[in-house]
């Protein structure tokens, strides 16, 4: 008998979603840094065995929306609690568990196993996550509570060996060689935006998308040409840098990670152009492969 099923992970911003979806399917699918706001999409991991496919599902930190792109990260977010046939909430011990209650009250209503995951018990001591585990029971009663450390991927074998157990009998949802649902120019974005949000300061990675304009893949080598878009253009200047300096680094930074991501020698050119209302225009976000409906 072979199981699949859909494995969402959801929570707020900087709780460890993207750490723990890298640990889990082991392959580097969600770029994960340390600032909040990191992952924009959904994206799906595939991991498969002979008998298994378990399909799991990033999504950016849950908030409440302050103009379109963030309105488009939190439906992400929430259809990812339609379709799923386990749910990962993922909370951390830094947190309090009444931080977004009106997400939480759509979790509660949900008849699929949660597991909840505290992350970051590295952080804690045992009596601060006694009292930790006690308040997300009494919030969210149904759900099964793990404590983990995703980044030294404590217990998370206990937490795919019960993911194993709880998926559904069912086909493969997606060709057993898939290991992802986005196609390659998806992750050289996301690449590229990684080393933004890592080199910059404040709001410019936050005022950042990346567009990828041509890919021509060899059988050795991928040839690049990628627009990175700012809102004005003193974030223009930033980004670029005194001489150049800054963009070169991370053109340089992000060619590296390429080659070992795609495992092929990468030419990559990048472009840096003012777009002024691209969060706010629906246009825009749409050709960037934002859903807004």
């Amino acid at each position: 008998m072979h199981k699949a099923g859909f494995v969402n992970i959801v929570g707020n911003p900087n709780v460890g979603k993207s750490t723990l979806m890298n640990a889990l399917v082991g392959e580097r699918v969600s770029i994960a840094t340390f600032k909040a706001q990191t992952t924009r999409h959904r994206i799906m991991g595939i991991y498969n065995t002979d008998d298994m496919q378990i399909v799991f599902s990033d999504t950016p930190g849950v908030l409440k929306p302050n103009y379109k792109l963030q309105e488009s990260m939190l439906n992400f977010s929430n259809s990812a609690l339609t379709d799923a046939d386990i749910l990962l909430y993922v909370t951390d011990v830094v947190e309090t568990p009444d931080k977004n209650n009106e997400f939480i009250e759509k979790v509660k209503k949900l008849t699929i196993p949660i597991l909840l995951l505290i992350n970051k018990i590295d952080l804690s001591d045992q009596e601060k996550l006694t009292k930790l585990v006690e308040e997300w029971k009494a919030l969210i009663p149904q759900a099964e509570i793990i404590p983990i450390s995703a980044a030294s991927k404590f217990n998370v074998d206990y937490v795919m060996k019960r993911i194993k157990e709880l998926l559904p009998d069912s086909p493969p949802y997606f060709g057993k060689d898939q290991w992802t649902d986005k196609p390659a120019r998806f992750f050289v974005t996301e690449i590229i935006r990684e080393k933004i949000l890592l080199y910059y300061d404040k709001e410019i990675p936050y005022a950042v998308e990346v567009l990828v304009e041509t890919f021509k893949e060899e059988a050795k080598t991928i040839h690049i040409r990628a627009v990175i878009y700012v809102e004005r253009d003193s974030q223009k200047g930033i980004i670029i840098g005194k001489q150049g300096k800054a963009l070169k680094k991370v053109a340089t930074e992000a060619r590296k990670e390429l080659e070992r991501f795609f495992g092929k020698t990468i030419f990559l050119e990048t472009f840096v152009k003012v777009d002024k209302d691209w969060r706010s225009s629906d246009k825009e976000l749409r050709s960037f492969g934002y859903q807004l409906d």
